[in-house]
């Protein structure tokens, strides 16, 4: 800047740029671009030419703000990347309107320059770049996987049900082996299933992959963790015992079996323990345990679960399966998931402070808020999404870690003591301390399973069925096939690479390519953004999936009627005390050799559901024999609780005898049982339609019976009368005394259609010249008024009471209604060209 003036036109050029910038912003935000999208196709390359080159610019811009700092360079591709990475994108706007406004401060003398040598001392001083920000420089790094180190690889192709880990079970009540059992799951195998199933043109495999999925291993310490009971420290309200100092306190790395041994003997002595766990599921399908954090009240272990003797933690079950001991876990849900999948630990005496902070009714339940309630420790969560598979673990990433657990018991001391205070054993769940316990037992019985990728539904943690309940869309039949065919491929190569779905291709991603469809490369590559490496190298197969499902896409599902039959196969769930003995009709066409328990288990499962919510018992108890039967007519049932259908209710009483199979039961005037009766009165507590029990608008010339006179009824018009009157005439069935009246009228119902067409014009011209003399009579009549004189005339405004007319209430006031119009709505404020109401000057 060489002078004020200078800086005063840069600064003049750059408010007038920004202004013409708004004004462009605002006035393209007012026009509705999709609509002439829709309806002027010549635009729409312009349009997206236009996109193009926008997203280019803020691209630019983006990543010019972003070098040389800290904050992340977000990558700005589509409309859709903008939104979701928009958080970044603010970082950005922020960091440069902060140095703008250091530079201007400089300036203008607010703040003054640093001497070179000031500088240089404060370098020196300053932290590694990757300690300013630490949760920034330990994200997720591209290291070589501790996985295929392991003395068991993962497969991630298993099919199978997951076999506990378990090779010795100590602190057991039943042995190892009788705990190990193959079992069908009784409460998940329903009638919707096999329904579904049984469809499928392939019966075998989908019944036999079915049936996999309904079997499983018991939970081996399932026995244990009902009948264990906690200690009785945990009822007995005690002073907490002060945590020590995070300083002078002492912690332990383990990553040796030699300190994992010296470490099982000292927790052997410890009577609470609190553990924690550091998951990443990055790059890695399944996912990975990384870090182990258990303290005592005088030390801390962070212990190496990357190792490829990680499975020799099974020793820690000696302590773990302890019900003496008491395991404190905060948010134990995933960690008892997390502990079996890759050690095979389990816990019995769990306490859960997660719950007991549900329990207490705090405002919040995160560990870092119960850290700085009990402890006034400021957890540093930036690392909570570090990649913990770096190693040698940085130190700030081990202190973090050891934080978790080093006040957790401390933490359980205060929240066990007022968990006492506010327990109202009086009342039925009054006793928190027991409502605790119980949540933490149902934590600990979780059982882990295979994530077995289910083709025909999508059901299952890896399934496309949660990703659209949770992200809703509306796909066509095309859509939808490619939705499907390209998850299951996003699935099935995170497998063999033993990735995350994610990191093969983002969820927006698999979103893009369902709408769009693309059909070739560059279109494939503009809607795929970001690209992964395993995305860049199969892209020539990943657009093959996409035509094969685009082209094979009519003839499938429709979203709409699939995600209804999930709906209804998900709440549908059949109760087993509502059981028949009754075997799945399905299952006999099928033919399939059935493992014995399964038979057993299906054959409690009834055909279909006999009560609902709504009718009650909705389906008779004979409805199976009678369904089964192949007669034309027979077997036929509302789903309502109505009168049974017969061919009675549709016969014809005076059909003649030739075409009658057999003779009426009924006589000539009865009437059909689902025909309402209305000279019967209704009882006080009947249910009745009123549209029923009202008269018919036309009645039926088979009809014998006069309807009864109502009780009231309003008075009729002469012409009403007449109409009803020639109906009565038309409708009145052929008897002995108007037999020729009948033949009369059955002529007129047989005329065609000139002379229908000609007597309705008769009609109509009788109607005008009755109509003609009518008003001819009343303009003859005389008329004998006097003039008014409008000079005595009362006046509007002050008339007065007339006595001789009866008038209930108050007087009338012709203003009163005057107050009841409706108001205008107020007048908007008008926006002027180059303003807002955001911008001002």
């Amino acid at each position: 800047m060489a002078s004020d003036a200078t800086f005063k036109d840069l600064k003049n050029s750059i408010s007038l740029a920004l202004i013409n910038t708004t004004r462009t912003a605002s006035q393209i935000s007012n026009e509705d671009l999709p609509f002439h999208r829709s309806s002027k196709p010549s635009i729409v390359p312009l349009l997206e030419q236009r996109n193009s080159r926008l997203l280019g610019l803020a691209r630019s811009l983006i990543s010019s703000a972003a070098s040389g700092t800290a904050v992340t360079d977000p990558y700005v591709v589509n409309a859709d990347s903008v939104e979701d990475n928009w958080k970044e994108i603010v970082d950005v706007v922020d960091n440069l309107l902060e140095k703008a406004d250091a530079c201007l401060d400089e300036y203008t003398g607010v703040i003054r320059r640093l001497s070179p040598t000031q500088e240089e001392q404060i370098k020196k001083a300053a932290p590694a770049p990757g300690k300013q920000k630490p949760g920034k420089a330990y994200r997720t790094q591209n290291i070589a996987k501790p996985q295929l180190l392991f003395e068991k690889v993962p497969t991630n192709d298993e099919t199978t049900p997951f076999r506990p880990l378990l090779r010795m079970k100590p602190n057991a009540i039943v042995p190892l082996d009788e705990s190990l059992k193959l079992v069908v799951a009784e409460d998940s195998f329903t009638q919707y299933d096999l329904q579904f199933y049984l469809s499928s043109k392939h019966i075998v495999a989908p019944l036999k992959g079915l049936i996999d999925m309904q079997l499983r291993y018991n939970h081996p310490y399932e026995i244990e963790i009902r009948n264990s009971q906690y200690p009785l420290t945990t009822r007995v309200k005690v002073h907490p015992i002060p945590f020590l100092p995070y300083e002078c306190s002492e912690a332990t790395l383990v990553d040796t079996p030699e300190t994992l041994r010296s470490m099982l003997e000292e927790l052997k002595l410890a009577k609470e323990l609190a553990v924690d766990l550091e998951h990443h599921d990055e790059h890695s399908y399944i996912g990975l345990v990384s870090l182990m954090q258990i303290s005592t009240r005088d030390k801390d272990w962070v212990i190496d679960t990357l190792k490829p003797w990680r499975e020799k933690l099974q020793v820690l079950n000696e302590v773990f399966t302890d019900p003496k001991i008491l395991k404190v876990f905060h948010g134990s849900s995933m960690d008892m998931i997390w502990l079996q999948r890759d050690f095979g630990l389990y816990v019995v005496g769990l306490f859960d402070t997660f719950h007991a902070s549900r329990s207490l009714g705090y405002p919040k339940h995160g560990l870092a808020y119960l850290l700085k309630r009990f402890a006034n420790f400021d957890a540093a969560k930036q690392y909570q999404m570090a990649d913990w598979r770096i190693r040698p673990l940085p130190e700030e990433m081990f202190n973090y870690a050891r934080s978790d657990t080093h006040f957790l018991l401390h933490v359980y001391d205060n929240m066990r003591n007022e968990l006492i205070d506010r327990s109202n054993t009086s009342q039925e769940v009054g006793d928190l301390i027991e409502v605790v316990m119980n949540c933490s037992k149902e934590e600990t019985l979780q059982r882990y399973e295979h994530p077995i990728y289910d083709i025909h539904r999508g059901s299952g943690p890896m399934g496309w069925y949660n990703m659209l309940c949770r992200t809703p869309a509306l796909f066509n039949r095309e859509q939808f096939a490619v939705f499907t065919a390209v998850h299951q491929w996003r699935d099935q190569i995170a497998r063999e690479e033993d990735e995350s779905v994610h990191v093969i291709m983002p969820k927006h991603v698999l979103y893009n390519l369902a709408r769009e469809m693309p059909v070739d490369m560059p279109t494939l590559l503009g809607c795929s953004h970001p690209i992964s490496k395993s995305f860049k190298h199969r892209k020539s197969e990943i657009l093959a999936v996409i035509k094969k499902a685009r082209m094979l896409g009519h003839k499938g599902s429709d979203m709409k009627e699939f995600m209804h039959t999930m709906q209804a196969m998900t709440a549908d769930r059949f109760s087993k005390a509502n059981g028949s003995e009754q075997v799945f009709p399905a299952l006999a066409t099928a033919k399939l050799a059935l493992p014995p328990q399964l038979q057993r288990n299906l054959s409690r499962l009834p055909a279909q559901s006999r009560d609902s919510h709504f009718w009650g018992s909705t389906v008779p108890n004979d409805m199976d024999q009678r369904a089964t039967a192949q007669v034309p007519g027979e077997g036929l049932c509302l789903a309502l609780p109505m009168a049974q259908l017969t061919a009675e209710i549709f016969e014809d009483t005076n059909a003649a005898g030739a075409f009658a199979t057999e003779p009426s039961k009924t006589s000539p005037g009865a009437r059909a049982e689902h025909q309402y009766v209305k000279d019967r009165k209704p009882k006080a507590d009947e249910v009745f339609v009123v549209k029923e029990a009202g008269d018919s608008r036309k009645r039926k010339a088979t009809d014998s019976y006069d309807p009864p006179k109502a009780a009231y009824s309003r008075p009729e018009s002469n012409a009403a009368k007449n109409a009803q009157e020639r109906a009565d005439e038309v409708d009145t069935p052929p008897t002995i005394e108007n037999e020729g009246q009948h033949d009369q009228n059955s002529r007129v119902l047989g005329a065609t259609k000139e002379e229908k067409r000609a007597r309705r014009l008769e009609s109509k011209r009788l109607k005008k010249e009755g109509l003609r003399e009518k008003k001819d009579a009343k303009s003859k009549k005389p008329r004998d008024l006097e003039p008014i004189d409008y000079a005595d005339a009362p006046s509007v405004l002050h008339a007065q009471r007339d006595s001789n007319r009866m008038v209930t209430g108050k007087e009338i006031n012709p203003y009163t209604k005057s107050g009841d119009a409706p108001k205008g709505m107020r007048k908007a404020k008008k926006e002027q060209e180059g303003k807002s109401f955001t911008f001002k000057g």
